[in-house]
Order: C-alpha cells, then sequence, then structure tokens
C-alpha cells in the first residue's frame, strides 16, 4: 500500500509560514480573572433586543470602533469574509425598509407556517419594520462566500457561515458595551440588500442590525433566558475527564 504524504510534504513548495510572539498577552491573577468574568456576564446578562429606537443621532466614531471590534473574530483560515455596510443615510434606509417590508408581508402572509408564526408570537413581531427607519444606523453583514483574485478567479473561503457569525456576536458585544442596543433581523429572502447596496455577487446578506438608542418608551417581550443546565454540559456523563481526554 502506498503511504499517504503527510501534510509537511503536501505543503513543502510553499513559502515557511511566519509567526511572532504572541501580542499584548496579559495574564491576570485568578481572583482578578473571576472579577473580569463576573463583571462582563454581568454586563451582557442586561444585554436585551429591542425593536424601540430613538431617532437621537448616534457618532460613526461609535459604530466604526464597534465594527473594528467585529473584525478581530477568528476565521476560518483568516480567511475573514465578513463584510459590513453601514448606513445613516435617510432614503437608502427608507429604500430598504420599503423592501424589507414587502418581503416580509409576503412571509407573514403566506411563506411561514403555522409552527413559526407560534413561535414568533411571543415576540410581537409584524412585517412592519419602522426600526429600519427609526434607528440612526443600518449596520448590514454581508458573508463573502468566496474571494477574488486580482485576475477575476475565485479564491476560496473557509468557515464562512461560522467565521462570519462569530463576527456579529463580537460586532453585538460591542454595541451592548458602549451602551447602544440593536436588533438582529432577518428579512426573508434577502437577496434584495445585495441589489440595493451594490454588492458582489460572490456575497450573500446574513443580518441587518439597526443600531441607535432605545426609544424612552422602549418595551420588551417578558421572556427568560435558558439556565446554565439547560445549555451546559460538564465531561461526558458516565465518564471521567481523563478517559473522556483520552479516547
Amino acid at each position: 500500500m502506498t503511504k499517504s504524504p503527510d501534510y509537511k510534504q503536501l505543503t513543502a513548495h510553499l513559502p515557511e509560514p511566519v509567526f511572532v510572539p504572541l501580542p499584548d498577552y496579559r495574564r491576570y491573577a485568578e481572583p482578578e480573572m473571576l472579577a473580569r468574568g463576573e463583571a462582563f456576564y454581568a454586563e451582557m446578562k442586561r444585554r436585551r433586543t429591542t425593536r424601540s429606537f430613538s431617532n437621537e443621532p448616534v457618532p460613526r466614531r461609535l459604530i466604526e470602533l464597534a465594527l473594528l471590534s467585529a473584525g478581530t473574530a477568528p476565521s476560518g483560515a483568516h480567511r475573514q469574509p465578513w463584510r459590513f455596510v453601514a448606513i445613516d443615510d435617510p432614503a437608502i434606509k427608507a429604500r430598504l425598509r420599503a423592501a424589507a417590508e414587502e418581503e416580509e408581508l409576503k412571509t407573514y402572509a403566506g411563506r411561514m407556517t403555522d409552527e413559526w408564526r407560534e413561535a414568533l408570537h411571543p415576540l410581537g413581531t409584524d412585517h412592519v419594520k419602522e426600526h429600519m427607519t427609526d434607528a440612526p444606523w443600518i449596520v448590514v453583514l454581508f458573508a463573502e462566500k468566496y474571494g477574488l483574485n486580482a485576475d477575476g478567479s475565485h479564491r476560496k473561503n473557509y468557515c464562512v457561515d461560522e467565521s462570519v457569525n462569530i463576527a456579529a456576536g463580537f460586532f453585538i458585544a460591542a454595541i451592548h458595551a458602549m451602551g447602544l442596543v440593536t436588533l438582529t433581523h432577518t428579512p426573508n429572502p434577502m437577496g434584495f440588500l445585495r441589489e440595493l447596496l451594490g454588492r458582489g455577487s460572490n456575497e450573500k446578506a446574513v443580518l441587518v442590525l439597526p443600531v441607535g438608542y432605545p426609544a424612552p418608551d422602549a418595551k420588551v417581550p417578558d421572556l427568560q433566558r435558558l439556565g446554565a443546565e439547560a445549555f451546559i454540559q460538564w465531561n461526558v456523563p458516565g465518564r471521567s475527564a481523563q478517559a473522556a481526554g483520552s479516547a
């Protein structure tokens, strides 16, 4: 049997990768680590999604900082396949809202199953999307399905959905940490966003994120998050940590 070449043989023709010392790492004493972890959890526990936005202006620099924070997310093969479009132009926001409501009306009226409607009912949503014109900023997140080389050929991206989702989480956390609010809006379908915003055919819209201050009378659904026991598992039932690690 012919022995398969190992990874080093397969990449021998490529330049050696360049590594640098881990930059800016800070190790904290355990009590400080615990305090920082508790503080971060307490801050994120306050986060709520709202559909009621004030039209009070938000400085562009705050949006930029949140986007830069999103850009620090890890990604498959470091392809960084996220593309953000930040919009504060009222005319563009109005066009986006009109197109989104047209699609959403079709969804709510005919595309949705009864099960889907029942799931959304506690959230009080419908096809009317005031947040798209009320919020001072609309950020649309696109996933770059594949890259384009200078000659027009395609460059494969890896773990695109996972990478873009992580970047979205970083963005949401950054927005909350600043004292702003956002909403993860997913019009269905979302192809109209690429056309309206002039994005390439190698991109697909993933999220519409209105950003701003909450309206003075903002309310949110009375919902509870899952408790730890519902979504966290430590080790594998019936197996020791050592056995699980050596399997």
